[in-house]
């Protein structure tokens, strides 16, 4: 594309000014910062583990209630002990398994998850050190 030796003049006042000039391109960084994308998608993948492990710890205990009630209604209304059916028993059991999928969420944020964020966190200190001293 060529550029135009004369310039178009404004004749109208309402006529918009030329467009400005393309900004000159930045130097490339000599590497990328915030710790490499590969991290960030290993740390995904660890945070993706943990929901995955709880939620399935709780809903599939919970699912497991809802089709005994639904398709073995003899077992559920079977007496475990004096007065106490199967079916309040695994009611009852649905507040402790809670507290382990509450257990678990946890145990795998601290040995998965949190490392990996630490990790990514320094690196993004570091990088921002970095970037404040150019």
């Amino acid at each position: 594309m060529s550029q135009d030796p004369y310039p178009p003049r404004l004749t109208y006042p309402w006529q918009p000014p030329p467009p400005p000039p393309p900004p000159t391109p930045r130097r490339p960084d000599h590497r990328a910062p915030l710790g490499h994308h590969s991290d960030l998608r290993i740390l995904r993948g660890a945070y993706r583990r943990q929901r995955r492990v709880a939620t399935f710890t709780a809903l599939g205990y919970f699912v497991l209630f809802l089709v005994l009630s639904a398709f073995a209604p003899s077992l559920m209304t079977a007496t475990v002990t004096a007065g106490l059916p199967a079916g309040l028993l695994l009611a009852l059991l649905q507040l402790p398994v809670t507290w382990l999928a509450i257990a678990l969420y946890e145990r795998t944020a601290r040995r998965h998850v949190d490392p990996l964020a630490d990790r990514i966190r320094r690196q993004s200190e570091i990088d921002a050190r970095r970037g404040a001293t150019r």
